[in-house]
């Protein structure tokens, strides 16, 4: 394993600053059938339509595996596009990948699962953006979108797989956070995380209109704990996973376990990436079509670039808790305050906590506008152009 100092060159006496890339996402395409105003994607996804191939892809998971990769996520945009997803899967479970399908569930059919599972998926993850079919499907942008989420997490179920739910949380359906809890109970999943929004990219962009007031957001918690207790009192193994926005966080979370420690992602065009959201950030990140994931991971600028605590600066640099926050996001600082190296503003010490204060006095206040931003290619070549 080499060891490098943030410029990404050896430095003298140094001690290995990561490890291996434990959990590889595979982006495997921008495209999606639906629109939603929280996506994760670029906003300018809509001029990125290059995409690897599947003997590229195919190179790629073989590298990872060389690396100590032992988790294959299959993300997008919507993985279901790609017309060779059973290759993929069928290739990634011959390398010994746990893999896992992320999906909107719009495009899956009872026969896809089947071929899924003969190939060797492991795991399907179906999202819901609510459990009301109006709200879901305004959200999906839609009509049909609902129907179609409950009919494949049904399917999933008894073709055999664990049943896997992701609602993301926010102002408009965290009230209803009871009857979500209850879809999930009627569709005997196994497991949902209940992943309050995350304020990037489109959801960034839509951040009045989804941030939840610190009321709703206590209201929504103790909810879940309430059913948790009553689900296991009657023998229920449901699994609820209750993740908090760190908007209410007086210190940062240990984003992704730290920059290039074990999350590794590869977006469409083979631009790898040490977080879903770096992208963003006024740093050149290699590609794998250039350069392979060894190199990428152990030698590049982009991945050693905020590694260890040497980049930092104050109040990080001499906080006790830098070895457990990392300082927080570098692209929430960038994102915020324009300057990846400052500290995380969700941190009370940033000199810009007033900006996560501020956002949170906002949504305190009834809605001027209901208008959001949606995820759609219209709206992208607007960001590209700008």
């Amino acid at each position: 394993m080499s060891s490098s100092s943030c410029n990404g060159s050896p430095s003298l006496n140094a001690v290995p600053t990561h490890g291996q890339p434990l959990w590889l996402l595979a982006e495997l395409t921008y495209k999606c059938p639906l629109q939603c105003p929280y996506c994760a994607n670029p906003l300018d996804f809509a001029n990125r339509t290059t995409e690897l191939t599947t003997a590229e892809w195919i190179k790629v998971f073989e590298e990872g595996r060389k690396l100590g990769a032992v988790q294959l996520g299959f993300s997008g945009g919507e993985p279901l596009v790609r017309q060779d997803l059973v290759t993929l899967i069928k290739e990634a479970r011959q390398m010994g990948y746990y893999s896992n399908l992320i999906t909107s569930g719009v495009g899956l059919n009872e026969r896809k699962v089947g071929e899924f599972r003969e190939a060797g998926l492991d795991h399907i993850q179906v999202s819901f953006q609510a459990a009301d079919e109006s709200v879901n499907n305004m959200l999906a942008g839609s009509k049909k979108a609902f129907e179609q989420k409950l009919k494949m997490a049904r399917e999933v179920k008894a073709q055999g797989y664990p049943m896997v739910l992701n609602f993301v949380t926010h102002r408009h359906n965290i009230d209803q956070i009871d009857r979500i809890i209850e879809l999930c109970v009627e569709l005997e999943a196994d497991y949902v995380e209940l992943a309050t929004c995350q304020y990037y990219g489109w959801a960034y962009e839509n951040r009045e209109n989804l941030l939840p007031t610190r009321a709703q957001l206590e209201r929504a918690e103790r909810i879940t704990n309430e059913y948790r207790q009553k689900l296991e009192a009657a023998g229920n193994p449901i699994k609820l996973i209750f993740v908090t926005p760190d908007y209410y966080e007086e210190r940062p979370k240990g984003c992704m376990n730290g920059w290039g420690q074990v999350f590794l992602t590869v977006t469409p065009d083979g631009t790898a990436l040490p977080c879903h959201s770096a992208k963003m950030l006024p740093i050149e990140f290699p590609n794998v079509r250039d350069h392979t994931l060894d190199h990428i991971w152990n030698e590049s600028f982009g991945f050693n670039h905020y590694r260890g605590y040497d980049w930092m600066k104050e109040p990080c640099r001499s906080c006790d808790d830098k070895e457990k926050d990392f300082g927080g996001c570098r692209c929430q600082a960038y994102m915020m305050t324009g300057d990846a190296t400052n500290a995380d503003p969700v941190c009370s010490k940033s000199e810009h906590h007033h900006l996560i204060t501020d956002a949170r006095a906002v949504a305190e206040q009834p809605l001027l506008h209901e208008e959001m931003l949606f995820r759609n290619e219209k709206n992208s070549k607007v960001f590209f152009r700008s």
